[in-house]
């Protein structure tokens, strides 16, 4: 007798952290509750170098709940290479990103799951989540207004938040995308310059439970700024062929010379 094997994920909720031992438990654990009673899914936790215990967190959070994967890597490689560690792990067809801080709401990634099945255009959409109330500091929030009004006259992005950490993608969209450090923060612009239409989904924001942000004000002013400049770069150069109904790419054509 052939043993049945488990239907795949439908969904796969992708947590890139960096030394949050105390906040990835309880997101975990809001998560089962959000997700209770839903169709196949998977959690993807991808530890990217941490070194407060992370990894053990998961762990123990993993003995509770069997749909808890964890992916480590050895060490820091930032959070743009984390994401494509886990679209390359992901076994669902549609990837769900969140932060492992605490700052996002479970029921809102239960929300954006929900419309993916009756999401059938092509190119694939790209949904990305849009924070109605930032719970962040000051200073992180006077440097947000000036920098999204930048990025989308410069991008025509047509996205109010791309800082935002939750965003909905097909797996197979995003493992076309060219991959650099950085590329998270301009989700929008690249799936867009390759067709896919954007999605604005409306998400709420609570401050974080415990630690700091990683990044600093300046820090992500200066990578920004280069990461701005190489992805106008992008759009420069990339060039999309475009194809017809019968699945043949139109303006392009194969040559056969047959020797008799």
């Amino acid at each position: 007798m052939e043993e049945t094997q488990p239907a795949p994920p439908s969904v796969s909720i992708v947590i890139a952290i960096l030394n949050e031992a105390e906040n990835i438990g309880p997101v975990l654990d809001e998560l089962a509750e959000a997700f209770a009673g839903y169709a196949p899914f998977e959690v993807l936790c991808i530890d990217d170098g941490s070194t407060d215990g992370t990894p053990e967190s998961v762990r123990r959070t993993m003995q509770r709940h069997g749909w808890v994967r964890l992916v480590c890597h050895r060490r820091n490689a930032g959070k743009s290479a984390a994401l494509r560690t886990a679209a390359e792990w992901a076994r669902g067809k549609w990837i769900v990103t969140m932060d492992g801080d605490g700052q996002n709401i479970a029921t809102d990634i239960r929300a954006i799951a929900d419309r993916l099945p009756n999401l059938t255009e092509a190119p694939s959409p790209l949904v990305a989540g849009i924070r109605k109330y930032r719970k962040d500091t000051v200073w992180r929030r006077i440097a947000t207004k000036i920098a999204n009004p930048l990025r989308r006259r410069m991008l025509r992005d047509d996205c109010p938040d791309s800082g935002c950490g939750i965003k909905a993608f097909r797996r197979d969209a995003f493992l076309r995308l060219p991959v650099f450090e950085g590329m998270h923060r301009f989700l929008p612009a690249l799936f867009r310059l390759y067709g896919h239409p954007l999605i604005c989904h409306p998400v709420d924001h609570r401050e974080r439970r415990h630690g700091g942000s990683k990044y600093t004000n300046l820090g992500r002013a200066v990578a920004g700024t280069f990461d701005l400049m190489g992805v106008i770069w992008l759009r420069k150069r990339t060039r999309q062929a475009v194809s017809d109904g019968d699945g043949h790419t139109v303006g392009t054509w194969i040559e056969r010379h047959d020797p008799f």
